[in-house]
């Protein structure tokens, strides 16, 4: 029996990974099947009304394709209605707080905020002084909880299809996870949810590219592609944030693609069931060939499938489950 069937969800806010159990995590993957059968319904009525009723507002105060799309249309699906709002667009241009402009969204009866912000800690600040459930779509550097969600339910399902063991847990899988981890709040909250998963982390990326101490997060730290990558399951490729290159953290981008690019050389060194993952968007050829985004080990598009459904477990266990105590 898996943790998750002795538990029950009691979070008013998921604004991170770091503070949640096994059980909690498991629980979340665990609620999220029901929800990809909601997606997949033949009959194309790919709603359900477990949402009725409730307001979920996407506020976003960084540009985003993916996460608030996949946010919105998982609230659709649950049948909320919706309401998106930008910093460019609220009166924080203004110089009004978020506590205030917050206030202003609650006095319209809103129940699910989905917030993502620049500075690491804004979605906590909010959840401790309001009564909305408080979902962190990414705060600064901080963590990215509901990637890390949608990541490890990819590799959960891909695991249990490989070992024909529908109980089958991350126990013992080895995730390369290559790249800018100093700069990826997804990095961080993979790490976190990885390693309480049981799964084995690997950390592979210019020196400059790595957090100092890393180590104590429980994960392995290699510079060389190849030993991270021989006896991966999961090669995870992290975006390469060109705007930070100002500032000469790697040689240059025609080093970075010789010594760390997932291309089909390098995967030469990988075992052949390896998953090719990304969180997107991917600088083509940069930190990924394009033959290998494309081609048949990549789930990349998988991700973004099953994004929202994470997204509508998350949202409906946020809403519906009896107790609300803590964040």
């Amino acid at each position: 029996m898996s943790e998750s069937t002795q538990i029950a969800w009691n979070r008013k806010d998921l604004t991170g990974i770091e503070p949640l159990s096994r059980g909690e995590i498991e629980l979340i993957l665990d609620t999220a099947p029901q929800f990809v059968a909601v997606s997949k319904r033949q009959s194309g009525i790919k709603k359900v009304p477990l949402l009725q009723g409730r307001l979920v507002v996407n506020w976003f105060h960084e540009p985003s394709t993916r996460t608030r799309t996949s946010f919105e249309l998982a609230a659709k699906r649950l049948s909320a209605d919706t309401l998106s709002i930008t910093a460019s667009t609220s009166s924080s241009v203004k110089g009004e707080t978020l506590h205030d402009t917050l206030a202003n969204i609650e006095a319209m009866h809103s129940d699910v905020i989905v917030i993502r912000h620049n500075c690491a800690g804004a979605p906590h600040i909010l959840a401790a002084r309001h009564a909305s459930h408080i979902v962190n779509a990414g705060d600064g550097r901080h963590e990215h909880p509901t990637q890390a969600l949608l990541d490890a339910f990819t590799i959960r399902e891909h695991v249990r299809k490989h070992t024909s063991n529908p109980e089958a847990t991350l126990d013992g899988v080895k995730v390369a996870i290559i790249g800018d981890v100093e700069h990826s709040r997804v990095a961080r909250s993979d790490i976190w949810c990885l390693n309480k998963l049981g799964a084995r982390v690997c950390l592979c990326g210019p020196a400059t590219l790595l957090p100092m101490d890393v180590e104590r997060m429980g994960v392995e730290v290699t510079h060389d592609l190849r030993e991270a990558i021989h006896d991966a399951d999961v090669i995870y490729a992290l975006r390469i944030q060109l705007e930070r290159q100002a500032k000469a953290l790697f040689p240059s981008i025609r080093e970075y693609i010789r010594l760390f690019r997932i291309d089909s050389d390098s995967l030469q060194s990988a075992p052949a069931h390896a998953l090719i993952m990304h969180p997107g968007p991917i600088n083509r050829d940069l930190e990924l060939a394009t033959e290998v985004a494309d081609g048949p080990r990549s789930v990349i598009l998988e991700q973004v499938s099953n994004g929202v459904a994470i997204r509508m477990a998350v949202m409906h266990l946020l809403v519906n489950s009896g107790n609300k105590s803590g964040s």
